[in-house]
């Protein structure tokens, strides 16, 4: 599910501030960018977004403003050796050309916080800002889960309704099939000029007619729709079971559209088809 939150917290004369961005994901994957002042929270940081979040991708961008107390030193012994190190090798492969002191930005550990351990308060404030900035995202997210719940429920309703009317269409084109099937067989049987025991005839027949009747999946159809109307307005995460239960929903709609002889059930199988599709479509965006 798609959404934005921002959250803010005080820190000394100054404030963490966080924006997180939630995109469309199948799984669960967390992207964080921040100072290296608070490198050390990364985790902890992480962990949080995770708790409250278990479904899609999020970006999490978080820095400092104005004059929050925590600073960064510079490793100088390291930035010299590494500054040698690069006009070493200009003047291996390029002699003469300027060798900017930008290129110590991509130098790893370069930068480090002035203490290992960040304080207490500081700590609590950008756990705050990034608690805040999750809340205020999950508030967007639960008015779009509103929203897609009244639309899955709409198209479930579609899907019942479609059911319903193959299930009426069903017996007369179980009558319509067994009846070309011996109208078939007959014209073999006056072609042939030859007799056939008729019990045995009657038996086949039967036994094809048997194999496009679609009551079975009908049923499975909807005790999966009963299932899914279930899960509409339950206070937990349900992406995962509605990507399982439409997946069941296009199984069968599958088998029955396999198992029809019938132009006019085929037609209903292509608009439920669709119908499940578009369901399909939609559940990806639900946590």
């Amino acid at each position: 599910m798609t959404g934005f939150g921002r959250g803010e917290a005080a820190l000394g004369e100054g404030r963490v501030a966080v924006e997180v961005r939630a995109t469309n994901h199948r799984n669960m994957e967390v992207r964080l960018h921040a100072p290296k002042e608070i490198g050390s929270l990364v985790t902890e940081m992480m962990e949080v977004a995770r708790r409250q979040v278990r479904r899609g991708r999020l970006e999490l961008h978080v820095w400092l403003e104005g004059e929050t107390g925590l600073r960064v030193t510079i490793d100088r012994g390291l930035a010299r050796d590494a500054y040698r190190a690069l006009c070493s090798l200009r003047d291996e492969i390029a002699p003469g050309e300027p060798v900017p002191l930008s290129l110590l930005a991509s130098v790893p550990d370069l930068f480090t916080p002035v203490s290992a351990t960040l304080g207490e308060a500081a700590r609590l404030a950008v756990m705050a800002a990034v608690e805040r900035a999750i809340l205020d995202l999950d508030r967007m997210r639960q008015r779009e889960g509103a929203a897609l719940g009244a639309d899955l429920a709409s198209r479930l309703g579609t899907v019942r309704t479609i059911c319903g009317q193959i299930e009426s269409r069903a017996p007369e084109a179980l009558v319509a099939h067994r009846r070309r099937l011996r109208e078939r067989i007959d014209r073999l049987i006056a072609d042939r000029a030859t007799e056939i025991d008729g019990m045995r005839i009657e038996q086949e027949v039967a036994l094809v007619a048997d194999r496009t009747d679609v009551a079975e999946e009908l049923t499975r159809l909807c005790s999966h729709c009963d299932q899914l109307a279930g899960l509409f307005g339950v206070d937990e995460p349900v992406g995962r079971r509605l990507d399982f239960m439409l997946q069941e929903l296009g199984r069968e709609a599958n088998t029955i559209g396999a198992k029809s002889q019938d132009t006019a059930t085929a037609h209903l199988v292509v608009d439920l088809k669709t119908e499940i599709e578009r369901m399909r479509e939609q559940a990806q965006n639900v946590e």
